[in-house]
C-alpha cells in the first residue's frame, strides 16, 4: 500500500485507529476455544466487527509465536483474510526485527512477501545495514522504534549523548538511509509531550502511536502536537477494543470501543480543517 493509498482511506472513514490484534488465549472469550483455530476465529470476528472504523491492523507476532506452529498458521490466515476481504486496510507486522543484512533481508522477506504485510516494525540499535534490506521493498513500509511508551524507555532512548537525545540521533540519521521515505515510526502516546520536538526532525513521516486507551496515552494530545496535515498519524488500541467484553458479545462490544474512538477521531479531523 502507498502513503497516498493510507491517506485516501483515512480521510474516507474519518479515522486514524489502528487496531492491535494482540490474542491471549486465556483472556478472548471461553466459548471459542471449542472452535478449530480459537485465535483466528476471534481475529476473524474482531474485524469483521471494526473493519469500517479503522484503518489498519496490527498483530504483535510474539502473540502468535508464543503457540508454535499453531499460532504463526493463525497469524497466517488472519493476513490473507485481512488481504483478501478488506485490501484497503493497511497491515503491520509488529514484529520488532532487526539484525545484520543478509538477516535482515530474510526478515523482510518473511514479512513482505511470504505472508504479505504492508509494513513490519524494526529496531534501529544495530544501525543502517540492519535497516536498509527493509527499504528496499517497494510500497512497504518500515516502522522504526524511535521512542516507545514503556518505562524502560528512559533507560537509553532520552539519554543525551554529546549534548543530543539518543532518539533523536535516531530520527536524524535514518532519514540519510536510502530509499528512508519509506519509514514510518513508533512513538508512543505516553511521551506525547515530546511530539512537538520530533516533528521538527521528520515532518511528515507517518508515526504509529501506541498507548492510547489501556497505557493512558492522551489522544487530544497526540494530535496537538504530531498531527500533519495529511493527518500522518495511526493511533494504535489493542486491549481497550478487543478485550472490551469476554463474553459471547465481544464484537459488539468492540464495534463500540471502536466507535467511540472514531467519532472522537472525526471530530478532531474537521477540527483540523477549521
Amino acid at each position: 500500500m502507498t502513503t497516498p493509498q493510507l491517506i485516501e482511506q483515512i480521510r474516507k472513514k474519518q479515522s486514524f485507529l489502528c487496531i492491535g490484534l494482540d490474542v491471549d488465549l486465556n483472556k478472548i472469550p471461553q466459548h471459542l476455544l471449542k472452535e478449530q483455530d480459537p485465535i483466528f476465529s476471534f481475529n476473524k470476528a474482531i474485524i469483521d466487527a471494526t473493519h469500517h472504523m479503522c484503518v489498519a491492523y496490527k498483530p504483535n507476532t510474539a502473540f502468535y509465536e508464543a503457540y508454535g506452529l499453531k499460532g504463526w498458521k493463525s497469524l497466517e490466515k488472519t493476513i490473507q483474510y485481512l488481504n483478501q476481504n478488506y485490501p484497503e486496510i493497511f497491515t503491520i507486522a509488529d514484529a520488532k526485527r532487526g539484525d545484520i543484512g543478509n538477516t535482515s533481508s530474510m526478515y523482510a522477506k518473511a514479512f513482505f512477501d511470504d505472508l504479505g504485510f504492508d509494513s513490519v516494525t524494526v529496531a534501529p540499535y544495530m544501525g543502517k545495514d540492519s535497516v536498509e534490506p527493509f527499504l528496499e521493498f517497494k510500497d512497504k513500509h518500515t516502522i522504526l522504534l524511535a521512542l516507545t511508551s514503556n518505562e524502560g524507555a528512559f533507560d537509553f532512548q532520552v539519554k543525551k549523548i554529546e549534548g543530543k537525545e539518543l532518539y533523536k540521533q535516531v530520527l536524524e540519521t535514518s532519514r540519510t538511509w536510502k530509499n528512508s521515505e519509506n519509514l514510518m515510526y513508533v512513538v508512543g502516546a505516553t511521551k506525547a509531550e515530546y511530539l512537538a520536538d520530533i516533528r521538527k526532525i521528520i515532518p511528515n513521516n507517518f508515526l504509529l502511536v501506541p498507548g492510547v486507551g489501556a497505557q493512558g496515552g492522551n489522544l487530544q494530545e497526540v494530535c496537538k502536537y504530531g498531527m500533519t496535515t495529511d493527518v500522518g498519524l495511526l493511533i494504535n488500541s489493542s486491549r481497550g477494543i478487543i478485550y472490551a467484553s469476554d463474553g459471547k458479545d465481544f464484537a459488539e462490544a468492540a464495534t463500540q470501543k471502536s466507535k467511540e474512538l472514531q467519532v472522537e477521531m472525526a471530530l478532531l479531523l474537521s477540527e483540523q480543517k477549521q
